[in-house]
């Protein structure tokens, strides 16, 4: 624990709205907030946080909160880890800013290349390449691209559509907002972007039917896959994109056979398969990748969050031998490669992540999600029989607690009450800070260093947060 002390704040009263700050004040009257009900947030002042001390952040009161979600499912090794801040404060003095353009390089983005190669999950990949950029929006955005190069590039300029899964989440940019699969992304945008194909959400509990077992649901699943590829014409799809595990659709795990299923189907048919390893790359399945824990054969991946344990904005999309020699064909025949950014290979985030690549290594990072991970997901069945308790699900240290209305018809409750949302301050309350996802799914994402006396007490503050919603409810 730190020195310094912080002053303690007693519980919020039940339902009692949340004192707006100085700081609070100031950052409602001129931050345009993503992912906010924007006039919500006037009536109801943010929470603002100030420091991070291991897994817990401060806000300007002194209160404290477990993060529950590492952020936004990404600071891997908690909110203090001093090397990679030292890692920070060292490439800055020697070199703060170089790119990657024209035939110009650094020795960090080569020695982060390198590193990330040799961790690459499958022999096509480890014989590819990594692009670089900011965030796991820019990576699926630039897988996008590749799928149209690669294409015009073999001379099959036709395989142009992508199909992506409903509650799919792959980013904002107007690419990935339009594979991502989640409806409030798309109104008023004008989204999804023609080219944009949709398949089945691998999530038995919404979507099998009541006679169907997991794995014939994932059988389903694959010839509903099927039957869209030939109504579209297999001549005309270049790739499939899927989360190994759905993140902001609502933690969705896929049921057993399903991925084994599916990508046997996409190369019958000749289809990419871009693995969005975004939430689940460096740890979080209990496997260094979430490819390792399915047994997925990629033909691109990409990574961000837990590169740099969100440190620094970092991203990596891992591009296959195959590709990558056909793109490299193309680009000597124009003369360059027509795409880039500004930051990519950024030095600052290359460092970082070289040094949480290391700590990884060093602390056993993936052997101690694999010891803690029982704890996390044994405390989140302890609520399977709860009243309002539909579904518990999750994987190594991501999991999720769907409610529901009426758990035994797996009957959700109406949109419009926030169930969720309701649990969610509460838990917020209590010192606990987590998300409510697609149908009032309250996700779960600790940072990877928790221990089980952390994970017991993030488990007993979400129960009380529970037994206050149902009390509300009732009320």
């Amino acid at each position: 624990m730190r020195t310094r002390q912080h002053a303690l704040l007693k519980t919020y009263a039940m339902n009692a709205p949340i004192a707006a700050s100085t700081l609070a004040q100031k950052d409602v009257a001129n931050h345009f907030h993503p992912y906010t009900n924007l006039r919500a947030i006037e009536k109801e002042a943010p929470l603002i946080i100030v420091e991070g001390d291991g897994i817990e952040v401060i806000d300007d009161a002194g209160k404290r909160y477990i993060e529950g979600m590492s952020g936004l499912w990404c600071a891997s090794l908690g909110f203090s880890e001093k090397r990679l801040a030292d890692a920070a404060h060292r490439q800055m003095n020697v070199l703060p800013y170089y790119h990657s353009f024209s035939g110009k390089a650094h020795n960090v983005v080569a020695e982060v290349s390198e590193k990330l190669i040799s961790l690459a999950p499958t022999p096509s990949l480890r014989e590819g390449r990594v692009i670089f950029a900011n965030s796991g929006s820019e990576a699926n955005d630039t897988a996008v691209k590749l799928v149209r190069y690669y294409h015009n590039a073999i001379g099959q300029p036709q395989k142009k559509k992508i199909i992506a899964r409903v509650r799919g989440y792959h980013g904002v940019t107007l690419a990935t907002a339009s594979l991502s699969g989640i409806p409030a992304m798309h109104q008023h945008f004008d989204l999804p972007m023609e080219g944009v194909l949709r398949t089945t959400c691998p999530h038995p509990y919404q979507f099998a039917k009541d006679d169907e077992s997991p794995e014939q649901f994932a059988t389903r699943c694959a010839e509903e896959l099927e039957a869209l590829i030939l109504s579209e014409g297999a001549e005309t799809i270049g790739a499939f994109i899927a989360e190994p595990v759905q993140g902001a659709g609502g933690v969705i795990v896929p049921p057993p056979t399903y991925f084994e299923k599916i990508q046997r189907v996409l190369k019958k048919y000749d289809i990419l398969f871009i693995a969005d390893e975004v939430i689940t790359g460096f740890g979080r399945t209990g496997n260094l990748f979430g490819t390792d824990t399915y047994q997925l054969e990629p033909d691109m991946l990409t990574t961000a969050k837990m590169i740099t344990s969100a440190y620094a904005p970092f991203s990596a999309l891992y591009v296959s031998g195959k590709i990558y020699q056909a793109c490299a064909d193309a680009s000597a025949g124009v003369g360059v490669f027509g795409h880039g950014y500004t930051y990519s290979g950024h030095p600052l985030g290359c460092a970082i992540a070289l040094e949480t690549l290391k700590i990884y290594e060093e602390r056993d990072i993936i052997g101690h999600v694999r010891n803690v991970a029982p704890a996390l997901q044994a405390g989140l069945q302890h609520y399977a029989d709860h009243p309002l308790v539909g579904n518990v699900r999750g994987v190594g240290l991501i999991g999720a607690i769907e409610l529901a209305e009426n758990p035994k018809t797996r009957t959700p409750f109406d949109p419009k009450r926030a169930v969720g949302a309701h649990l969610v301050r509460r838990a917020q309350a209590h010192g606990l800070i987590l998300r409510v996802m697609a149908g009032d799914a309250i996700a779960f994402s600790p940072p990877l260093i928790i221990d089980e006396k952390q994970i017991a007490e993030l488990v007993k503050r979400f129960g009380r947060a529970l037994d206050d919603t149902m009390q509300w409810l009732r009320a």
